[in-house]
């Protein structure tokens, strides 16, 4: 926020303003007074249904439960909890205080009350919508993954360099950045996370992870935030 209003993009006493609405806490034990939880942890299905089901224990019976996974099943994170019904997908996409869009995402048992209130807080924020069925990657990661991995096979077949690949795309396509860039910035791993949840969920080899991503995730290149993945950074973040 501060980047922003350096910018002049935001005011300085919106800062202030929003600062002061903010509570920070590392307690599941103080959600017990909430309305509404955005999850938005690492991309691990077993760690998701635990907080889950941690969650179901102490938020308030009323309470809508969503999570931000880009990938995994809503029906069955949902199913870690007593209150189903009450689960959706909200997905934000990265960084969210710049990117417009939101993917909701109904899993079998989610009601029309509960994607009625993730809708609107998602439109209440400024954002724009997409629905996606409950499958494997929904709609943005189904697209852009599989790029994203062919973008590696490009690079360990030697068909060029991450510097031509990414412009290539770049500018060929009109993209923001190239894949390889835009891999380093979502984080190695998860862009791993996610083909294997494509793979494993649709069964169809050309989901099939690429070796190369794996070498990388495998040596603790993660991109951006490791300071080190297709990509060299002064510093992790850099």
């Amino acid at each position: 926020m501060e980047r922003l209003a350096a910018k002049d993009r935001l005011g300085g006493q919106a800062v202030d303003d929003v600062a002061g609405r903010v509570a920070a806490t590392t307690a599941l034990e103080d959600l017990g007074a909430v309305d509404f939880v955005v999850e938005a942890i690492v991309e691990d299905e077993g760690v998701k249904r635990a907080v889950f089901g941690r969650l179901d224990a102490i938020a308030p019976p009323h309470a809508i439960l969503a999570s931000n996974t880009s990938s995994i099943s809503i029906t069955r994170i949902a199913a870690a909890t007593r209150r189903p019904e009450q689960v959706v997908g909200m997905h934000f996409m990265n960084p969210p205080p710049l990117m417009r869009l939101v993917e909701l995402i109904r899993g079998m048992a989610t009601s029309d009350g509960t994607f009625g209130v993730a809708r609107d807080l998602a439109h209440a924020m400024g954002k724009t919508v997409c629905v996606s069925e409950d499958r494997p990657g929904f709609i943005v990661n189904r697209v852009l993954m599989p790029m994203i991995n062919e973008a590696f096979y490009a690079l360990m077949e030697g068909v060029g360099t991450a510097e031509d690949i990414d412009a290539g795309m770049k500018l060929g396509t009109n993209q923001p950045m190239g894949p390889l860039t835009l891999a380093d910035f979502i984080g190695l791993d998860t862009c791993l996370a996610i083909m294997r949840v494509l793979h494993d969920g649709l069964g169809d080899s050309k989901y099939r992870p690429c070796p190369l991503l794996v070498q990388f995730v495998d040596a603790g290149w993660h991109g951006r935030k490791a300071g080190r993945g297709v990509y060299r950074y002064d510093e992790p973040g850099r």
